[in-house]
């Protein structure tokens, strides 16, 4: 399921073709540098995620974490989207990208259509949850009109909350 397309980009639904995608999202060190957690070792950790928090938040909520498609390389990259965080009983707008595509515009164009579509499923404002010294972030957040609301923990690392009404 389609939810944006940009120029250069497609915004779906992740598939459970996009197992391999999701593990390389989850298995390159330099990618999780301010990512919690330890990297993935195999695929099949991969398909758990998928079929444990990817594709039930998108049966109770209708929306989660998007695959942002490549058009030109016809390749899952990244995702970007909305997905709901209890601990802060709020949506927020997460994104993460190959390292081959970070500084192109890729997440601001993507981060830009998403926004776009977020109000569709009842959401009026997205959090971003950006561990401390997570500078790209940071500066992405800022560039698709979030502003920072406070410092907090989340999964027990120190990070910036960035707000934005929609």
């Amino acid at each position: 399921m389609i939810i944006a397309e940009t120029e250069r980009l497609i915004l779906r639904r992740f598939t459970a073709e996009d197992k391999q995608a999701v593990f390389l999202l989850n298995s390159i060190p330099e990618i999780l540098t301010y990512i919690p957690g330890e990297p993935m070792s195999s695929v099949t950790q991969a398909e758990q995620i998928l079929n444990e928090l990817v594709f039930p938040g998108y049966e109770k909520f209708g929306f989660g974490r998007w695959a942002v498609e490549h058009k030109a390389d016809n390749k899952v990259i990244g995702f970007c989207g909305p997905t709901f965080v209890q601990e802060y009983n709020e949506v927020e707008l997460g994104y993460r990208y190959l390292p081959d595509y970070w500084g192109t515009g890729i997440g601001f164009e993507a981060a830009q259509a998403a926004l776009t579509k977020i109000p569709n499923f009842d959401i009026d404002h997205v959090i971003a949850l950006i561990l401390l010294g997570n500078r790209g972030s940071e500066a992405l957040a800022r560039k698709v009109g979030m502003t920072e609301r406070e410092r907090n923990t989340f999964m027990g690392h120190k990070v910036n909350v960035f707000h934005k009404s929609l």
